[in-house]
């Protein structure tokens, strides 16, 4: 395995370190991956690795091997798959696992409370009743989108630079990624901006289209949960580029209402896989 440096340190001076970082109790999080169309055999590494280098994180990965997006994870077989856990980053990529009794167990804990993390294609599985305008999963994401265009470089734009996650984050252009459509052209009314893409492609006919969608943003769930999502993440490079680390940790952390120095960790180098 090729290993690779990645600097962390700038994104996270607003922040003093402490020695209470090392003291705290680790936030418990539960990683669940796997389906079609990514890496997710990397990229569980990738995240976990990288979010814990830069807060007070411990996991448990729920990884499925399964490559379609008909195969429920298994870690849903248990009805009480979220015990034990602080929040959940749903990164399955599960479009159609519509169950209607399958998608009510894995929102009945967020319904309750349990702060949530969307990742990429977490955001297009369990397409249940009234998909795409009327479903309790774009209820709970705040976000409605199922498709996008090609892959290719999204400039990201903070909207909202002064929210607590977004905060010293600079704007930066990706590599070649899925810019995720905005099917109502809006958020939930439960949900915030906080960043936005923009993409430019063009036609077999040589037509320039520039779509803009939104790519960050935080909801509330049910009237109390705490939600932050953000639809890139589609190749390892993204996954772990420093700023994107950056900005799911921070946005992690808000979910569970501990974004503060004492579950940051001080900024340096981190060691990674790729």
């Amino acid at each position: 395995m090729k290993k690779i440096f990645l600097a962390l340190a700038a994104a996270l001076l607003m922040f003093p370190s402490s020695q209470a970082a090392q003291e705290e109790k680790p936030i418990r999080a539960l990683l669940v991956l796997g389906g079609c169309c990514h890496d997710y055999e990397k990229q569980k590494d990738i995240i976990t690795k990288g979010v814990s280098a830069l807060a007070n994180v411990s996991w448990t990965i729920a990884y499925d091997p399964d490559k379609g997006t008909k195969h429920k994870n298994p870690v849903y077989d248990n009805p009480e798959w979220y015990k034990g856990f602080d929040v959940v980053v749903h990164d399955e990529c599960e479009s159609d696992v519509k169950d209607t009794e399958v998608i009510n167990g894995i929102l009945k804990p967020h319904k309750d409370g349990l702060p949530a993390v969307f990742l990429h294609c977490g955001m297009h599985s369990f397409r249940g009743e009234g998909y795409p305008k009327d479903t309790e999963w774009f209820k709970f994401t705040g976000l409605h989108t199922n498709g996008h265009g090609a892959q290719l470089p999204i400039e990201i734009t903070f909207t909202d630079k002064d929210n607590v996650i977004t905060k010293g984050i600079e704007n930066w252009t990706t590599v070649n990624e899925e810019l995720y459509n905005n099917i109502t052209g809006k958020l939930e009314d439960t949900a915030k901006e906080l960043a936005r893409g923009k993409q430019t492609s063009k036609s077999k006919d040589g037509k320039e289209r520039v779509d803009d969608c939104v790519c960050v943003w935080t909801n509330t769930y049910n009237g109390k949960t705490r939600v932050f999502g953000t639809t890139l993440g589609h190749n390892n490079a993204t996954v772990a580029d420093p700023k994107y680390l950056t900005l799911v940790t921070r946005g992690l952390l808000w979910s569970v209402d501990k974004l503060n120095d004492q579950y940051l960790k001080p900024a340096k180098q981190v060691l990674l896989e790729k």
